[in-house]
């Protein structure tokens, strides 16, 4: 009870942009949150498929009985530029919500100092209206503080969340381009196979 009575008291005291900015960095970091463990469960299973689509592959498997991203583009004739457009697409689809990640690290320390900046603007408000002692003044400024300090921590795993999922996209592209690389000499196999 005494954390929640702290936390009124401090709410009480703000101001209404302190308040403002305290709720954008909550929601900076439940998105933060959301989006490491959607993204996380989504891209172990993913890796996982493309792990055994590429252990399929190399034991000598059609394509078309694997579960890779590559099954479309390697219907038919089999081509570098075919099997490039489905990389890419995989690209864009692996990494997608790294840029919200991305933003959320770089603007949620602006946004906590945006916060202590107009706090400690109207502590000096305060102090030019002649109310400037010590036991005014020192708790406003750390009030304010909260701000930057919340902004600093929101920013702090969204950064590592970034680059988690970065290493995670990282790892999946590199087994998809590995069973490219697999496609396109089976391909090139078989067509010479055909042409003897």
């Amino acid at each position: 009870m005494e954390f929640i009575d702290i936390l009124l008291a401090y709410i009480s005291r703000s101001a209404f942009i302190t308040i403002f900015v305290l709720i954008w960095l909550s929601a900076y970091f439940i998105a933060t949150f959301t989006i490491l463990i959607s993204k996380m469960i989504t891209l172990n299973s993913w890796l996982n498929s493309e792990s055994k689509a590429l252990d399929s592959l190399l034991l000598g498997a059609k394509v078309t009985n694997t579960p890779t991203v590559l099954k479309k583009c390697a219907t038919g004739f089999a081509s570098k530029e075919k099997l490039n457009v489905c990389i890419a697409m995989a690209e864009k689809s692996s990494t997608s919500g790294l840029t919200w990640l991305s933003i959320i690290a770089s603007t949620s320390p602006f946004i906590g100092l945006f916060g202590t900046v107009v706090a400690i603007l109207e502590t000096f408000a305060k102090m030019g209206a002649g109310d400037a002692g010590l036991s005014v003044i020192a708790p406003a400024i750390s009030e304010a503080l909260v701000a930057t300090g919340a902004g600093i921590f929101v920013a702090i795993p969204a950064y590592t969340f970034h680059l988690l999922l970065k290493r995670k996209s990282y790892e999946i592209m590199s087994v998809i381009n590995r069973s490219a690389d697999v496609i396109l000499l089976n391909s090139r196999n078989s067509s010479e196979r055909f042409d003897v």
